[in-house]
């Protein structure tokens, strides 16, 4: 059975891409799709060595950061902005199974892996 969800792309704020810039991070690309027993999240994060990598789960939010080898700089209206981490929060489905997540990384593109939760249950018969 596949639950009903939505994924929401909220378009940042001016003072949150503010932030972004001072702090000098990246929002990496990303794709969730749905599968019969699993969602799988991926990013590319190239410039990206896996030991600067760090996933974290709070709640129903997982949570990627990763370092990238060197500092990117971006010109946009004659200044110029210097990044140097990659920053991405997305909100899990009710139905994750948040014992099982586990990650892969592999030529620039990190894939998660979240198990969704049984919901089936055995009936005893007598």
């Amino acid at each position: 059975m596949k639950e009903d969800f939505e994924i929401r792309t909220i378009l940042p704020s001016i003072s949150s891409l503010i932030d972004d810039i001072e702090h000098r991070i990246l929002s990496p690309l990303s794709y969730l799709k749905e599968f019969d027993n699993h969602w799988a999240l991926e990013l590319d994060l190239p410039m990206v060595n896996k030991k600067d990598i760090k996933v974290t789960f709070d709640g129903n939010m997982i949570n990627v950061e990763a370092k990238l080898k060197e500092n990117y700089s971006e010109e946009k209206l004659g200044k110029v902005s210097k990044f140097e981490y990659f920053k991405k929060s997305v909100s899990l489905p009710n139905m994750a199974d948040t014992k099982g997540i586990s990650a892969k990384f592999q030529k620039g593109r990190l894939e998660i892996k979240i198990p969704k939760k049984s919901t089936g249950r055995s009936i005893k018969i007598s």
